[in-house]
């Protein structure tokens, strides 16, 4: 199969047989903000409009359980799909993120204005066009990172500010509907929010595409032949990669599924909810910087171990608190979140070197799309397992605890994901050698390499 890629014109920054130019902050910027008002519509999509439908209109929870978790298999499944779209039609890459736009903003808008007559379905269709523009948006973004030219430290800069801003707008989406009322009238304050929405997404995505305008980005060749997909998952170091990839995400996904029947039925402290997930969000957005530097002196997959380390000495403590213990959990949440930057920044620039090293920028969409699939199916499959289990041992959300089911309810949501995360650790130190695409002159953990394929 023949591979091969060239750069837009003008793209080489440098002179002939220097490497690229170090990226500017003010370009860092303008490729990463749009991440915030992506990760606003996350937190309102899924945890306010299910309450908001089912106690202000009246929608059986049953229903609308059913209906989030069709379009939840549909949204995770479409990812491939999506990729798949983008990377054949990437010179048309404006566009497609235009019409993903122009999906989120009236997904998100519908969503909070409902069609009286017919709620359910109106819920339905806005979630579906929301979640369908968010994961066109997104994947493309990645693509156009792990596409950008630019050095492999400059790649984690990269995913830093882009998963900073991230970070940022779930931040913002925390603490908005407080701000605008919800408690004592959510019709007025979501149908506010919604509107408020679309000034900070044109604007993120105003800034992209004038970023884009300017970014040197990396694209195949005319005469690329794109592959299958049978190609993409073959390859030994992408099997790999993904694979320690879903058993990480999946490790992180247990707690976040469960904290908040953790705070409330274990700790017994409901009303510290929104300021415990406050400073775990603001922990791990002001941790990028550190984890930036931290992969530029000691290696991207060293610095990815260190920060499993982190969050398996900090977060397993969880599993020894009871009722009361406020500020202990607040210090777990605040150390625990120092790991959460790794985890956003460093695993999509090793994904970038990967595909910036074999030249496979004509596949980025789909390597990306792969990654959040990976995601929504790691928290698909916690959500499907905790759950369950623990309603196996007698726990009931909000009803009386035991200290049976007080254990129970702390193993699962803290022993179980450090004992995931531990495991985690132990196969990228394994495979630190196969993994290192940014250090590969100093030795190695393992001595077992097994590079990209051609």
């Amino acid at each position: 199969m023949t591979s091969g890629t060239r750069a837009e014109a003008g793209s080489s920054p440098g002179a002939a047989g220097s490497g690229p130019a170090p990226l500017q902050t003010k370009s860092l910027a303008q490729y990463g903000f749009i991440a915030m008002p992506l990760a606003c519509a996350g937190l309102p999509v899924y945890l306010h409009a299910p309450d908001y439908y089912a106690t202000t209109l009246g929608q059986s929870l049953t229903a609308l359980g059913l209906v989030l978790l069709a379009l939840r298999f549909i949204d995770a499944f479409q990812d491939p799909f999506i990729g798949s779209v983008s990377d054949t039609f990437h010179k048309y890459r404006q566009l497609i993120l235009i019409i993903g736009m122009v999906l989120l903003g009236a997904g998100f808008w519908m969503i909070f204005n409902p069609f009286a007559p017919a709620p359910l379905t109106w819920f339905a269709i806005s979630v579906f066009l929301c979640t369908t523009g968010f994961s066109i948006v997104t994947i493309n973004l990645q693509a156009l990172g792990g596409t950008w030219v630019s050095t492999t430290h400059d790649r984690t800069r990269i995913t830093g500010w882009r998963e900073g801003f991230g970070l940022i707008g779930l931040l913002v989406a925390s603490i908005t509907p407080t701000l605008l009322g919800v408690n004592a009238d959510p019709d007025r304050a979501f149908s506010l929010m919604s509107l408020l929405y679309f000034p900070l997404l044109f604007f993120g995505g105003f800034l992209l595409l004038r970023w884009m305008r300017t970014a040197h980005i990396s694209k195949p060749a005319d005469s690329y032949s794109l592959p299958g997909w049978k190609d993409i998952v073959s390859d030994p170091w992408r099997r790999m990669f993904f694979a320690i990839s879903l058993l990480n995400v999946f490790a992180s996904s247990l707690p976040a599924v469960l904290v908040m029947f953790f705070i409330r039925d274990r700790l017994n402290a409901e009303e510290y909810a929104g300021l415990f997930l406050l400073i775990y969000f603001l922990s791990g957005a002001l941790s990028m910087f550190v984890w930036q530097y931290l992969s530029r002196q000691v290696g991207k997959v060293r610095a990815w171990s260190l920060s499993m380390a982190v969050a398996i000495l900090t977060f397993v403590w969880a599993a020894l608190l009871g009722p009361g213990d406020i500020y202990p959990y607040a210090a777990v949440c605040a150390l625990s979140g120092l790991a959460l930057g790794a985890d956003l920044a460093i695993p999509p620039s090793i994904l970038a070197d990967h595909i910036s090293q074999t030249k496979r920028q004509s596949e980025a969409s789909r390597m990306f799309s792969m990654m959040t699939l990976i995601s929504k199916a790691a928290f698909a499959l916690a959500t499907g397992l905790a759950l369950p289990a623990l309603g196996l041992v007698g726990y009931k959300p909000g009803g009386p605890m035991t200290e049976t089911l007080g254990l129970s309810l702390s193993i699962a949501y803290a022993a179980v994901p450090s004992a995931l995360k531990a495991a985690t650790l132990f196969w990228v130190l394994a495979e630190e050698s196969a993994l290192s695409l940014d250090r590969k002159d100093e030795p190695p953990f393992s001595k077992r390499p097994l590079k990209p394929a051609d």
